[in-house]
């Protein structure tokens, strides 16, 4: 059955190699970003750029394009990378993290939530340095907090949508060869994006609110 996907951060890297995994299936796609790119246009798919997902009236401009659209599945997939140690730190960097990467895909879930219906599926690309029990090398204070305040995010999602028939997952892509780690990954974007389908795909009501890596294992918190 085809369906409606949404997809967030969409102009490179992951964000990019889903849309065209999605578009190659025959799927809507709506390509949601702040610029769009050369790359993203040639897959003739559905843009919608001039979206920050930290600015709230731009995603209210988000919610009044896509009225009256049922969503299928809406993957928050946008997000910044920065470092930040004791020797030098920068809390103006992490709360710029904060609004990317945690409020974000709240605003853009509660914005969209009236698109989606029972069986819809929101994916939250997450990160296992969000990991409480995992961290065992410090540093980058800001991603590491965002992310598990999106993990934390996203149990309460699963919770309160349940009843609604709406599942949420969070995913860990791997170590991505993106410009946000330039390059340095172990995995192409189009590997991570055929794992995260999949990952997708299994997400449902009874296991909803889990945190999975794309390969398939389950994350500790």
């Amino acid at each position: 059955m085809l369906k409606t996907i949404a997809i967030t951060g969409t102009n490179r890297g992951i964000g990019l190699e889903l849309c065209r995994l999605y578009k190659n299936l025959d799927h809507r796609v709506f390509a949601i970003c702040r610029k769009s790119s050369a790359e993203l246009e040639a897959l003739d798919v559905e843009i919608i750029d001039g979206i920050d997902v930290s600015n709230s009236e731009q995603i209210e401009q988000l919610k009044n394009k896509l009225k009256s659209t049922t969503i299928d599945i809406l993957i928050n997939n946008a997000g910044i990378f920065l470092n930040e140690t004791l020797d030098d730190m920068n809390l103006e960097q992490i709360q710029r993290q904060f609004e990317v990467n945690t409020l974000g895909p709240l605003r853009v879930s509660m914005a969209l939530l009236d698109n989606l219906t029972s069986g819809s599926k929101i994916a939250l690309i997450t990160s296992r340095m969000g990991s409480i029990s995992d961290n065992t090398s410090g540093g980058y204070y800001g991603y590491r907090m965002t992310k598990t305040a999106l993990n934390s995010v996203g149990m309460s999602l699963a919770q309160d949508l349940k009843a609604t028939g709406i599942s949420v997952g969070l995913f860990h892509p791997g170590f991505v060869q993106t410009e946000m780690v330039g390059y340095a990954g172990d995995i192409s974007p189009q590997t991570a994006a055929q794992r995260l389908s999949m990952r997708i795909e299994e997400l449902n009501l009874d296991n909803t609110g889990g945190f999975w890596h794309s390969n398939g294992e389950t994350l500790p918190w």
